[in-house]
């Protein structure tokens, strides 16, 4: 196995996995937070990060047997699964929903193939796509991730690009802009990336040529069909982060705390940091931010009054205009005090 050219999130690239290792810990944690927070109620479960279609099913199946024996999991409970495309036939995505998996996630990128091997994906357009139509077929939900902004990329590429996802049928899905990050293969080359403004038109590209609505900045959903397990994330709700740099929001007797799982770090959050993270997520959502007094407290009212082309507000809720959502940093360096 190996990293992609544009990543920076923490993985390790291993040939041979002790899975039952891997479990053990896995299970260690959840029994953990099972004897901390007692039988509370899981409204979703989502394995990401690296690549969790690799793992036996069987393994994925322990998991979640050691959730629902150290918590009450919803019996609605939206359970998703990160894959790349490559590593899940037919028969091994049945044996993940016949474990519980609900809904699946697929890291595409591009339905180009030259584009693929630029960022250094193990797989083609062919395989993604017989993915996307094997998780569609067999009725479970299913998301697809693509990146724009590469060197070469235009308004009229991404509007293509989106047409294409148009004809997929996918009921979901997200667009990121390409990040170059200095610790990744992409940071040590120089790149000749589109500026702002190419940027800008492309985002307004995918706006303007996405049936899908756009719920979040870089999320895309019919109604009804948005990642739950995000949604609740964005909006302030508690969630435990679970394996090596995990992260999560916990909430222990009022108090909340930034925590990272394998115990590599539980630290108290101040109320106002606990805001001021709301408001970073939040912002970044259609539906915006409910203007509870800690939020208040933390967010410029007279800029917010003097800035309608940027930000709507009934006084209840703030969020972002189109326009706003634009310069979105921007915009929250002078939202927040």
């Amino acid at each position: 196995m190996s990293k992609c050219n544009y990543c920076a999130f923490f993985s390790r690239a291993c040939r041979t996995p002790d899975w039952d290792a891997y479990c053990e810990k896995i299970i260690s944690e959840i029994t953990h937070w099972g004897r901390m927070l007692g039988q509370i109620t899981v409204p979703t479960i989502f394995f990401g990060g690296g690549t969790p279609s690799l793992m036996p099913t069987a393994a994925f199946g322990r998991i979640i047997n050691a959730l629902g024996k150290n918590f009450h999991i919803d019996a609605e409970c939206e359970i998703t699964l990160e894959s790349n495309p490559g590593t899940l036939d037919g028969a091994r995505l049945a044996e993940f929903a016949a474990a519980g998996m609900n809904r699946l996630s697929v890291g595409i990128q591009s339905l180009d193939d030259a584009k693929l091997r630029f960022l250094g994906r193990r797989h083609d357009a062919s395989d993604a796509l017989r993915l996307l139509d094997c998780g569609m077929r067999r009725g479970i939900r299913t998301s697809a991730d693509f990146i724009y902004g590469m060197p070469g990329d235009s308004a009229d590429t991404v509007a293509t690009l989106c047409r294409r996802i148009n004809d997929l049928g996918l009921q979901h899905c997200s667009m990121y802009e390409l990040t170059i990050e200095p610790d990744t293969p992409f940071g040590k080359m120089n790149l000749q990336m589109p500026d702002n403004n190419e940027m800008a038109e492309m985002y307004q590209a995918i706006e303007q040529t996405l049936r899908l609505p756009r719920y979040e900045v870089s999320n895309y959903a019919a109604p009804g069909h948005e990642c739950r397990h995000n949604q609740n994330v964005w909006a302030g709700a508690p969630y435990i982060g679970i394996g090596p740099h995990a992260a999560g929001r916990v909430l222990i007797d009022g108090n909340w705390y930034e925590q990272i799982g394998d115990g590599a770090l539980m630290s108290p959050l101040s109320r106002r940091d606990r805001a001021i993270e709301r408001v970073l997520t939040g912002m970044r959502t259609m539906r915006g931010v409910n203007l509870s007094d800690d939020i208040r407290d933390i967010v410029d009212m007279d800029f917010i009054r003097a800035h309608p082309d940027l930000i709507r507000t009934d006084d209840k809720n703030i969020r972002a205009t189109p326009k706003g959502i634009l310069i979105l940093d921007d915009l929250l360096i002078n939202l927040v005090k």
